[in-house]
């Protein structure tokens, strides 16, 4: 890493000049010069070249490094969400594209300063990284690298599996003392329980009511009881958070996820904001580029590579591009006042689309919209029908009879109805913790609440795998294929699958 050249610091503190002149608001931000090799290293440990060694991070570092070298892909930007703000600028870039990148870059750091679902992540990550890693590191040194790599692996296939919501619980939601569980005992152990008797003569009690009755009576008593104090009591969305409390670990197992969950919790908020946070950065390059930093000479090769960020990709979803042109039309309408009752009232379509009231609230709008929303409500809120026509929006899927990949509809519905599916916990299956004592036996039961996609078998059957590594016992997950309830279990030394009728009890049973 290099300090930057002086004609950099110069365009820097100009373009930041500009960035708070038009009410940005962000942490000091430090920028480094890097090479390619460099910053592929940094993004492929998730932007801290201090984290935790694993061999994931160097798999990710070798593809990198494979797709900058074959000219597939290259990565011009790489910005932290801290306190400073730290971004990485590639040295091989243009003086142009270094100026597009710093623009782009405090953008970024505006809307990770500002917006409401980053609020709860840590402002010092590049510290506790480093803290991560060195305390990954003093259990290598003492329990061995093989043991400990073997319990990152496991733990590492399922970190996506916490509640990104959590963290905007109440406090008393979010702590994790170890709690003692359902198979640690009950203070209903030993209770005296009373039995109410059918009515009798006092000589004819022990034939009405004989001790064996009694006693059975007492033993439903006590099922009712279990059944009413189900563990966990409600569905439980972070799976992460559950384990940690509940599993047999060591407790240098333990630090190790609550590392893991931590990490996870931190980069949650990137994934929940990626088409505004892209879009924010992008409009803020587009607007400082265009309006007070490109000289004459730069323009060709500024709207070269700024159309190449934002182009509609074919078949996926460009953030970019959706992001920006999203951000552009809120501000058009709230400038033009194409809001409100009188506005959605009118039905005739030639006085909507030329509808100016000339308000000019498009600016204080959408730094409103940046300040709450993420990118499902975003979409929710202010994608409309006059936006996916004009954008050309559809939605596409896979054609079993032609055996291709084909547009399915433009109506609007569909395509936000998709844009939305798409976007639902982050395009992750939503798996919760049913039961903590499945059976009565001490078995994890797990949820996949179906919303209209199979789990991939495969891939779930590695993660109920790995998930019992650290539960120590059988992990079953409950799950739809095909249509059809299915229970997926691993119990330490085989996979199996059985299916369920509608009640939820196994065929057969």
């Amino acid at each position: 890493m290099a300090d930057l050249p002086i004609e950099l610091i110069k365009a820097r503190e100009e373009i930041e000049q500009h960035a708070r002149n038009y009410g940005l608001d962000f942490y000091t931000t430090i920028f480094e010069m890097v090479e390619f090799d460099e910053v592929n290293h940094i993004a492929a440990y998730g932007g801290f070249p201090t984290r935790y060694p694993h061999w994931s991070f160097g798999m990710e570092y070798e593809q990198l490094a494979k797709g900058y070298e074959y000219g597939l892909s290259k990565i011009y930007e790489m910005v932290i969400n801290n306190d400073p703000c730290y971004a990485y600028l590639l040295k091989s870039n243009s003086m142009t594209d270094q100026k597009l990148v710093m623009a782009h870059v405090y953008g970024h750091c505006d809307f990770f300063k500002n917006n409401y679902w980053f609020s709860k992540t840590s402002r010092r990550m590049m510290d506790e990284m480093a803290n991560h890693a060195t305390r990954v590191r003093r259990y290598i040194d003492r329990y061995g690298f093989d043991a400990v790599e073997a319990f990152l692996d496991a733990c590492l296939t399922f970190n996506s599996l916490i509640d990104p919501h959590l963290p905007f619980q109440p406090q008393e939601a979010t702590t994790h003392e170890r709690k003692p569980s359902s198979l640690e005992g009950s203070s209903e152990e030993g209770e005296r329980i009373l039995v109410p008797k059918l009515k009798s003569k006092e000589n004819m009690d022990q034939y009405i009511n004989p001790p064996e009755f009694i006693d059975s009576q007492r033993r439903k008593i006590q099922d009712r009881r279990k059944k009413k104090t189900k563990f966990p009591e409600e569905q439980n969305k972070d799976v992460l958070g559950f384990l940690l409390d509940h599993s047999p670990l060591e407790s240098w197992q333990q630090d190790i996820l609550a590392i893991i969950r931590e990490e996870a919790y931190y980069f949650a908020p990137q994934g929940q904001t990626k088409i505004m946070n892209e879009g924010w950065a992008s409009y803020w390059h587009s607007t400082m580029m265009t309006q007070k930093i490109l000289n004459d000479s730069e323009v060709i090769d500024y709207a070269d590579h700024h159309s190449g960020t934002v182009a509609p990709h074919p078949y996926r979803l460009n953030p970019y591009k959706l992001g920006i042109e999203l951000f552009r039309y809120i501000e058009d309408r709230w400038n033009k006042g194409k809001f409100g009752k009188e506005y959605d009232d009118c039905d005739d379509m030639v006085a909507k689309k030329n509808w100016d009231k000339k308000l000019g609230l498009g600016r204080e709008k959408i730094f409103e919209v940046r300040k709450v929303y993420n990118d499902l409500t975003f979409l929710d809120e202010f994608l409309t029908p006059e936006f996916v026509i004009e954008q050309k929006f559809f939605s596409f899927g896979f054609n079993p009879k032609s055996g291709n990949y084909e547009i399915m509809s433009r109506e609007f519905e569909k395509v936000k109805r998709n844009l939305l599916f798409a976007l639902t916990n982050m395009g992750q299956p939503i798996i919760v913790v049913e039961d903590g004592n499945f059976e009565n036996r001490g078995e994890l039961l797990l949820l996949h609440r179906h919303e209209g996609i199979d789990l991939r078998l495969d891939w779930a059957k590695d993660v109920i795998k790995n998930i019992h590594f650290v539960w120590k016992r059988p992990v079953n997950l409950l799950t739809f294929v095909e249509g059809k309830k299915k229970l997926l279990t691993y119990d330490g030394a085989e996979h199996k699958e059985r299916a369920l009728d509608a009640s939820g009890k196994r065929s057969g049973d």
